[in-house]
C-alpha cells in the first residue's frame, strides 16, 4: 500500500460521516435496521470428501457473526480448494463479491454496505487481492467489514492498518509453510522413501515391490527402446495388449519414453526434477523399493532420447527443457474463458475453457471444460463476444484508438489481440447453454475487468 492509498481511504472516511452514514446508507436503509452483508468462504484445499464442506461452515460462522453484530447476509460467495497465495488463479466466488460490493447491490438487486467473512486470510493473501478488496468495499460510504471480533471501519487507517498486518502475517505463514513442507519432501526424498501420489507403472501399491506383469513390460521395452525401437511402436504394443496406465490412460510415446527413462527404474530417487545426490558423498541416493534394470541400462536407454524427452527434463514438478518453446495459443480466447457451471456444493466450477475441435463448419473450434465437461462453447462466437466486449469498454477510453482501427482493418496479429484483450479484462466467466435454445444470447459470457 502506498501512502496515496491511506489519504484516499481517510477521505473516504470523511466523506462516509458528512454524507450522514450515521442515519441511513446509501440504499437507504433506515437506524435500526440489520445492515445488508455479503458473505464470504473460501478453503485452499477440498479434502477427500470433495463436497465444499469446508465452505458451508466457514458461511455458516458468518451467518452466526452476522446475526451478533446486527448484520443480515444478503448473498454468501465461496471458493472451494482455491489458494490465495498462488499468481494467477481463479476464483470466481471472490470475483462475483467483488462486483457485487463495488456495484453496491447483488445480481438479485439486494443492496449491500459490507461484507463478513471468518478471517482476513479468506479473503486476501496477497497484495493486489487486498487492493481490489480495499477499493471494492470502500467505494461508497458507510460500508462495514464484520468478522468474529466484531466489526471494523475500512475507512479509518486502524482499519487499514489492521488489513495491511493481516497480509504481512499471511505472506509469512506462507513462506514459513512453503520452506518447511520442502524441507519435509527433501529429508523423505534423501532417506529414499517413495513419491507419494499414484503408484508408479511397474510398482504395487505399497511403490516398494515390482508389480511382476508391468516390471516385465518396462524391462521389455527398455531392451527394445536400446536396440533401436521407437517408443510409439512400444506404446502400440502396448494398447493392444490392454494395457493401461495407472490412472487408467492408454499408453502413448510420450508416457511410456517416461516410464523408461526415470531414475526409479533403476533404483534412483529423483526430486523436483533432478537426480538427487547423497550430501555426504554426492553419489545418487538409492530409493527404498526394487528397482527393475541396472543403472548402466537405465544410462543406455536414456542416451537414446533428445535431453527434452527425458524424465528428468520432463518430470513431474520438473520444466520442460526443449530449444523449442511452448505452442503459442492459436485462439483469441484461450486463457481468458472460465466454467461458469455450477457444482453440485452450489459453487461455480471456475476452471478455464479450453480449444478443441468443432463439429461443424460454422464452429470448427469450441471451447470446452476439461473439469466438470458441462459447459462448452462455439469457439467463433465467444470470441467474437469477447471482441465485443472489448469494445464496449474502448469507449470508456480502455483501448486506444489506433488500436482499435488497426484490429478492425485486420492489421493487428493474434499476439497483439491477445495482449489487448489481457490489458482490459482478467477474464469472462461462460454461462452453460440452456438445452434446445439455439439463437446466440451474448450475455452468457460475464466479464470481470481490470
Amino acid at each position: 500500500m502506498t501512502i496515496g492509498s491511506f489519504d484516499r481511504f481517510r477521505e473516504r472516511s470523511a466523506d462516509c460521516r458528512t454524507r450522514g452514514g450515521e442515519m441511513a446508507d446509501a440504499g437507504g436503509r433506515a437506524v435500526g435496521d440489520p445492515i445488508p452483508v455479503v458473505s464470504y468462504a473460501r478453503t485452499s484445499e477440498d479434502g477427500r470428501r470433495k463436497d465444499g464442506h469446508g465452505v458451508r461452515y466457514q458461511l455458516r460462522i458468518n451467518e452466526r457473526t452476522a446475526r451478533a453484530h446486527g448484520c443480515v447476509v444478503v448473498a454468501a460467495y465461496g471458493d472451494s480448494g482455491c489458494s490465495a497465495s498462488r499468481e494467477g488463479m481463479a476464483r470466481p466466488g471472490f470475483d462475483r463479491m467483488i462486483e457485487a460490493l463495488t456495484s453496491g447491490r447483488t445480481q438479485d438487486g439486494q443492496p449491500v454496505a459490507g461484507v463478513v467473512c471468518v478471517a482476513d486470510d479468506r479473503l486476501y493473501r496477497r497484495s493486489e487481492d487486498l487492493a481490489r478488496f480495499s477499493a471494492a468495499l470502500t467505494s461508497a460510504p458507510g460500508r462495514v467489514y464484520v468478522d468474529p471480533d466484531g466489526v471494523r471501519d475500512p475507512y479509518s487507517y486502524e482499519g487499514l492498518m489492521q488489513a495491511v498486518r493481516s497480509l504481512d502475517a499471511a505472506l509469512t505463514e506462507t513462506r514459513v509453510r512453503s520452506r518447511r513442507v520442502a524441507n519435509w519432501h527433501w529429508a523423505r526424498a534423501v532417506e529414499g522413501v517413495p513419491h507419494s501420489g499414484p503408484r508408479p507403472f511397474g510398482w504395487l501399491e505399497d511403490r516398494i515391490t515390482l508389480h511382476p506383469d508391468e516390471a516385465r513390460l518396462v524391462e521389455r521395452a527398455i531392451e527394445d527402446r536400446i536396440s533401436g525401437k521407437a517408443a510409439r511402436a512400444i506404446a502400440r504394443d502396448w494398447s493392444d495388449l490392454g494395457v493401461t496406465g495407472t490412472r487408467g490412460g492408454r499408453p502413448n510415446g510420450q508416457t511410456v519414453t517416461q516410464i523408461i527413462t526415470a531414475p526409479r527404474i533403476c533404483g534412483y530417487r529423483a526430486n523436483k526434477g533432478e537426480l538427487l545426490l547423497a550430501p555426504e558423498t554426492g553419489e545418487p541416493v538409492s530409493g527404498q523399493w526394487e528397482p527393475i534394470v541396472t543403472p548402466d541400462r537405465w544410462r543406455a536407454v536414456c542416451g537414446t532420447f533428445s535431453p527434452g524427452s527425458l524424465f528428468l527434463h520432463r518430470g513431474s514438478g520438473a520444466p520442460r527443457r526443449t530449444t523449442t518453446g511452448r505452442g503459442a495459443p492459436r485462439h483469441l480466447g484461450t486463457g481468458f474463458l472460465r466454467c461458469g457451471a455450477r457444482r453440485s456444493d452450489g459453487a461455480v466450477c471456475g476452471g478455464a475453457l479450453c480449444a478443441t475441435k468443432g463439429r461443424s463448419r460454422r464452429s470448427p473450434y469450441a471451447y470446452s471444460c476439461r473439469n466438470c465437461g458441462r459447459c462448452s462453447i462455439s469457439g467463433p462466437l465467444a470470441d467474437s463476444a469477447l471482441e465485443r466486449l472489448l469494445f464496449d469498454d474502448a469507449r470508456r477510453a480502455a483501448v486506444t484508438e489506433d488500436a482499435r482501427l488497426r484490429w478492425s482493418s485486420g492489421d493487428m496479429g493474434l499476439e497483439e489481440k491477445r495482449r489487448t484483450v489481457a490489458s482490459v479484462l482478467v477474464h469472462c466467466l461462460v454461462r452453460p447453454g440452456v438445452k434446445g435454445q439455439h439463437a446466440w444470447d451474448f450475455s452468457r459470457l460475464e466479464p470481470v475487468r481490470r
